[in-house]
């Protein structure tokens, strides 16, 4: 018999120490497993390595254009490996953070190899090969996912690397890198290295770049990133990486079709951002008949899997792979086990359709931010719902004008016989941090009329909201 605990989780990114910590403040007592540290990808070799890289190079790039406001610079430079500790350190506060949180709280912390067996016990092996067995009333998977390679000829040689590679590698300036995938990593981590002087390709399979965001956001994104010198080749296939020494410096030959003929292109390092799958690595005994599809855990409407009291949420169960997603499905979980009413939700059906649309923004962190929620117009023109669609070019912002943004604008949707707001896009800087307030827009139903209601500070990029609400009072409603 091993020590029983009110909840195991297996997993301590997002997902599981939301839930951990949300747990332990309604009674239970809890053990986190995971295989790393503490705080999982997002916090060690994700969200947060990748945003201390964003903010280091966008101030370099800005303090290398200051010219325009005025000032000037002499010698300004950068040292990748001081920019990679501060990256580092980020990522160490929010460790110690969390783990101080855990011991207030009374959370144990396991570190090592978790292993679901059928009796529902879940046995531990330590790095010195030590085992533990743990029992659970609850069993919680948030082991979240791994990144994925391709299965093309070169994949295996050094300097091919995925972005938790890349992110975790000791700092090396590439004169030139190959990012293969336009995703959010992808375009994040290019703007990244393209700031700090690297030439950068990116190749991408789909006709456009973010295949899951609106068009006219990614069209504008893409000039821009062309504008800062970054290479970009749509509906292109890689087709072999070879290493190739040339003026005694080791580098790597990437072969791909890019409108119709095979290019080579040579370059130091290539970086693979093509998606990531669920990790359910050594999770399940063999005699664990846990249901999966696509390698992802199946769950019920309530996150359980096909093992009475065993739940499994975030990335490992497919879906939106974000980790307020996770954190959110972590919080709805704990919440029943707890026979609590939820206070969140992940989806909703407005008073005005018969169809449930997603209030989970989604936010990338290039230099304008991009964020989204809700619907879009593709989006609406699939399912046939009528808009009145509001919009606001930032060029006469004055926050805009005050920090001389390249280009921006707000996008809100609304549903033309009721007046809600369906859908909100922006491209402005800290879009991500104004998206909130129309996500909760959307999830309380809250009308154009409603939302003028609110005074919004003057100057603020914030304000241009206001701007693109009265817009939408003026528009016909369109299909």
């Amino acid at each position: 018999m091993g020590k029983r605990y009110d909840l195991v989780i297996i997993g301590a990114g997002p997902g599981g120490y939301i839930a951990a910590k949300k747990a332990a403040k309604a009674g239970m007592s809890v053990v986190i497993i995971d295989k790393g540290e503490v705080g999982g990808t997002c916090m060690n070799r994700g969200c947060i390595p990748t945003k201390a890289l964003i903010h280091a190079s966008t101030l370099y790039r800005e303090m290398t254009e200051c010219e325009k406001f005025g000032l000037y610079a002499e010698r300004v430079g950068f040292d990748l490996q001081k920019i990679f500790e501060y990256k580092d350190l980020s990522a160490s506060k929010m460790r110690e953070e969390l783990k101080k949180e855990f011991s207030e709280l009374g959370i144990r912390f396991v570190k090592g190899t978790a292993t679901i067996q059928s009796d529902r016990r879940v046995r531990v092996i330590f790095d010195a090969k030590e085992t533990e067995y743990l029992e659970g009333e609850n069993i919680l998977i948030a082991t979240g996912a791994k990144a994925k390679k391709v299965d093309i000829p070169g994949m295996d040689l050094p300097g091919v690397m995925t972005s938790e590679e890349l992110l975790t590698s000791d700092a090396s300036q590439y004169e030139s890198l190959l990012i293969l995938g336009g995703g959010v990593i992808g375009i994040e981590l290019a703007t990244v290295f393209n700031a700090l002087g690297t030439k950068v390709t990116i190749v991408e399979i789909a006709d456009r770049m973010l295949p899951n965001m609106d068009l006219e956001f990614s069209e504008a994104l893409e000039e821009i990133l062309r504008n800062r010198g970054i290479r970009i080749c749509k509906e292109s296939i890689l087709e072999k990486i070879e290493k190739k020494a040339e003026n005694g410096k080791d580098g790597l030959s990437c072969h791909f079709v890019y409108q119709g003929e095979t290019q080579e292109e040579k370059v130091d390092a290539v970086l693979v951002s093509v998606g990531r799958s669920a990790d359910t690595e050594h999770l399940f005994d063999p005699d664990v008949q846990i249901r999966l599809s696509g390698g992802k855990v199946v769950v019920d409407d309530f996150y359980m899997t096909s093992m009475p009291g065993v739940y499994a949420i975030g990335d490992v169960i497919g879906g939106i792979q974000l980790a307020h997603v996770a954190s959110a499905q972590a919080t709805y979980v704990v919440e029943r086990m707890n026979q609590m009413r939820p206070s969140v939700i992940i989806e909703m059906v407005p008073s005005c359709l018969f169809t449930s649309i997603s209030i989970v923004p989604s936010c990338l962190y290039t230099d304008p931010e991009i964020a989204s929620v809700g619907i879009t117009e593709e989006e609406a023109r699939k399912k046939v719902i009528m808009l009145r669609c509001g919009k606001y070019v930032m060029d006469v912002n004055g926050q805009s004008i005050i920090s001389r943004e390249e280009r921006g604008f707000i996008t809100l949707l609304f549903a033309s016989d009721r007046d809600v707001l369906l859908g909100a896009q922006m491209m402005c800087p800290r879009a991500t941090d104004m998206i909130g307030e129309m996500a909760t827009a959307i999830a309380n139903g809250l009308t154009s009329t409603q939302l003028m209601y609110a005074m919004r500070a003057h100057p603020t990029f914030n304000e241009a909201i206001s701007c693109a609400v009265e817009n939408s009072r003026e528009d016909r409603p369109r299909w």
